[in-house]
């Protein structure tokens, strides 16, 4: 029998990179490979939970520390490195465990998911009109060339409004035609982990206080220059405008606290859409592991 592709998933602080190195033990033969935006940068680990080295159980880990904080990040270039570590575990005859909670990460290198290329002169056109015009007026022109698009894509959001127009500029097809699915990319398996909302901001005020505890600050400093990418990082972005002067180290520590918030939220509404993730209570993480395993179990010897 294939082995499946497992996937962990769910909002930040959930515990989904202990229950993905529990699986790797119970199961003894597996590699994790992240899909965490934020965990490709080499050096940012502090602001991204990255479970450092000496706490990996020995577990081959997969692009983490492949990104420069200079370089921008590309879910394009991500979907094809990550399905080459998938290719080459498989091949080992090895179990995959995808973990992160970077809704549109995760769904590149799971689904069936295409990414056109770009055109830097379109774009630039287009983010200038966002800029003049307001990107309620370029959803409105999204909507009339490809509703069904618009209707997933918040007209706030002026990347995506961008990146939707900029697409059916270039193949003169729906930007729809390419967003996921539903097909997985191969067999897979994937499971969820949720709290109650009180329980999720606990840890996550209690997260954003330690990082800065750890060292966060230090941290944001040795990187030097950012990418855009990099920059716009839950904790990274809070700490430059605290490190620009333009908030105290206490605010800076509530400013992190919400702007996770609003992550784990928009994580949470992201992956409650797919239903095919098997959802975990992630409150007792030995019952979580239990409750993973026993969903593989035809697959299991």
């Amino acid at each position: 029998m294939v082995r499946p592709v497992i996937a962990v998933v769910g909002a930040t602080a959930t515990g989904k990179s202990r229950l993905a190195l529990g699986l790797a033990a119970a199961l003894g033969d597996a590699e994790i490979v992240n899909a965490d935006a934020m965990q490709l940068y080499r050096g940012m680990d502090i602001g991204t939970a990255k479970v450092p080295p000496t706490e990996r159980r020995g577990v081959p880990h997969h692009q983490l520390d492949v990104l420069d904080p200079s370089e921008d990040a590309s879910v394009a270039a991500y979907q094809r490195h990550a399905r080459r570590d998938i290719a080459g575990i498989v091949a080992a005859g090895r179990w995959v465990i995808v973990v992160g909670g970077s809704g549109l990460y995760v769904r590149a290198v799971l689904d069936e998911l295409r990414f056109p290329g770009t055109d830097a002169v379109v774009r630039a056109h287009l983010e200038e009109r966002a800029r003049r015009e307001g990107s309620p007026v370029l959803h409105a022109e999204l909507a009339a060339k490809d509703p069904v698009a618009a209707a997933v894509i918040d007209a706030r959001n002026v990347r995506r409004v961008v990146r939707a127009l900029e697409v059916i500029e270039l193949t003169g097809a729906p930007f729809s035609a390419t967003l996921p699915s539903g097909e997985y990319h191969r067999p897979t398996v994937q499971v969820g982990l949720r709290l109650p909302v009180p329980e999720l901001d606990g840890r996550i005020a209690l997260r954003s206080a330690t990082m800065i505890t750890d060292g966060l600050v230090d941290e944001v400093v040795g990187l030097g220059p950012l990418s855009r990418t990099a920059a716009r990082a839950t904790g990274y972005a809070q700490v430059l405008d605290h490190l620009a002067g333009s908030a105290t180290l206490g605010e800076t520590v509530e400013a992190i606290a919400l702007a996770t918030r609003q992550l784990a939220r928009r994580q949470v509404k992201w992956f409650r859409r797919d239903a095919r993730i098997h959802w975990l209570d992630a409150a007792d993480p030995d019952a979580a592991l239990g409750a993973a395993l026993a969903t593989l179990e035809p697959w299991l010897d």
